[in-house]
């Protein structure tokens, strides 16, 4: 056991942490945890896992770090990440999913990506066959589907794009689903260890638990699990999810989504993390036994039970004659194994026939997407689900808080208790700003203002109304009550529109 690699877990502020120490049962060594904090925090970062001795450094990476995380390992040579950042290559965008399927002949959906925004109408209105499942591409997947919209003509599509502003167009024809639903498999090693259909929720078509569809265990086809370990196998992943359409006319499977950071109950996560352990110490600790398909009486139980298990096992057993059969010619395909290395030409390039902007030759190498600016006031719960960190609980705190306030600065918002102000730091490239126009909001708008109440603005609406509108921000200084402190305090809240 001298031998062990030194693990440490790789956390970044305000991400969920998917595996801590408990993860990890019977490790015997210390397991160090190193946190990258946004925004040139690189330098300190690296130097912290070189002085820490970490050899294996665990964790996923957001799509907004992917690219500092590129460079990060570069400067790691000797540190091997799990996942491997070849790996975490579809965690970064739907273009990336889309290049990593072509790259290795795994089935998509008819996919078109337009960073020209009049070639993507063109197409939408003049070749595209419909509906279209158009989605946000940067950014992460996992947001129970808030960025994914179908659209059943080009008015339709048009309309979404003009309000979305989604850059660049990412559209895909949409697979007639058999049972109206689509499959998440999860894999460990390349070995399914759960599945489970999705269905949509009433007058829904999108199947996302999150937004009230259900789901079910039973009868998970062969050729979504087929696909899904194919995918497995191409990604070289330790763990890897995959969320697959089956064609109710073709009965073909498709792959819609692909990557290693996904939602799992803990007993998974102590599950990979056995498979981790038996990986890291060369097999002095035992593979886990998962049986294929435990996932259909594992789901007989109730899932708020479910999600507080942890440590599951099975044991091992001999198939009946008929199971014997039935696995026989499956048994290489779905036995958990260990994931090859990766290597630099793992990552696809681009590929020319899913892009339809040939003036774009350095797509994955620049961050070309462009950054939607947030006003809080205006935000939906889907804009807000796009900040670092950003969980739905949070996310409505926000919007329970503006129904009594105006945020006019971000710092409005320390006074929700789960938000500091490393957090909002971490937000500044993307919020808009959020001053209000003096000469537009009415008095019972401006006393929400933070510093400003009931009495200020009626004093400040009376001065509008017999003087008119503002011409400049320092007229306030006229009005009786706002003094010098009070002015610089206003100034950074109010301001003359054009």
């Amino acid at each position: 056991m001298k031998k062990l690699p030194k693990i440490g877990f790789l956390y970044l502020d305000y991400v969920l942490q998917f595996f801590n120490k408990s993860n990890f049962k019977g490790w015997p060594n210390k397991i160090e945890s190193v946190t990258y904090h946004w925004k040139n925090d690189k330098k300190r970062f690296v130097e912290e896992v070189k002085r820490k001795k970490i050899e294996v450094l665990i964790g996923n990476i957001p799509a907004t770090a992917y690219e500092t995380f590129v460079e990060i390992a570069k400067e790691l040579p000797n540190v091997r990440f799990v996942p491997s950042i070849e790996t975490q290559f579809s965690n970064k965008s739907k273009e990336n999913v889309t290049l990593f399927c072509k790259k290795y002949d795994l089935s998509i959906p008819k996919t078109k990506i337009f960073y020209n925004k009049e070639k993507g109408y063109k197409y939408l209105k003049e070749k595209a066959s419909y509906p279209q499942i158009i989605k946000r591409s940067y950014g992460p997947s996992n947001y129970g589907g808030y960025f994914v919209h179908k659209a059943d003509n080009f008015k339709e599509a048009k309309k979404l794009l003009d309000e979305k502003k989604y850059n660049p167009i990412y559209t895909q024809n949409a697979i007639d689903l058999k049972d109206s639903g689509d499959i998440r498999v999860m894999l460990i090693g390349h070995k399914p260890i759960c599945a489970f259909w999705r269905y949509s929720g009433k007058n829904q078509w999108i199947t996302n638990t999150s937004q009230g569809g259900s789901m079910s265990y039973e009868n998970v086809p062969m050729n979504a699990l087929e696909l899904a370990v194919k995918a497995s196998k191409a990604a070289k992943a330790e763990y890897w999810a995959c969320d697959i359409a089956i064609c109710a006319k073709t009965g073909k499977a498709y792959i819609l989504e692909c990557a290693t950071a996904f939602a799992a109950f803990p007993y998974i996560r102590d599950w990979i993390c056995q498979y981790l352990m038996w990986d890291f110490s060369n097999g002095k600790f035992p593979k886990p036994h998962i049986p294929l398909f435990s996932w259909e009486e594992l789901g007989k139980i109730d899932s708020n039970l479910l999600r507080t298990l942890r440590h599951i096992g099975f044991g091992k057993y001999t198939a009946s004659y008929d199971g014997e059969y039935f696995i026989k010619d499956k048994k290489d395909l779905y036995e958990m194994e260990l994931a090859l290395l990766s290597k630099e030409s793992d990552v696809p390039q681009k590929i020319d026939e899913c892009f339809e902007d040939e003036t774009n030759k350095t797509l994955i190498k620049e961050k070309i997407f462009e950054i939607n600016k947030i006003n809080f006031n205006t935000s939906t719960l889907t804009d807000l689900m796009t900040l670092y960190g950003m969980e739905e609980d949070l996310a409505l705190q926000i919007q329970e808080y503006l129904q009594d306030n105006i945020i006019t600065d971000s710092s409005d918002l320390l006074e929700l208790e789960a938000i500091d102000e490393q957090m909002l730091k971490s937000w500044d490239r993307n919020i808009d700003d959020m001053r209000v126009d003096i000469n537009r909001i009415d008095k019972e708008n401006l006393r929400k203002i933070k510093g400003i109440g009931k009495k200020l603005a009626k004093t400040i609406s009376d001065y509008r109304e017999e003087n008119g509108y503002f011409k400049n921000i320092e007229d306030l200084k006229n009005i009786d009550g706002i003094g010098k402190n009070k002015f610089a305090q206003l100034k950074s809240r109010l301001k003359i529109g054009e």
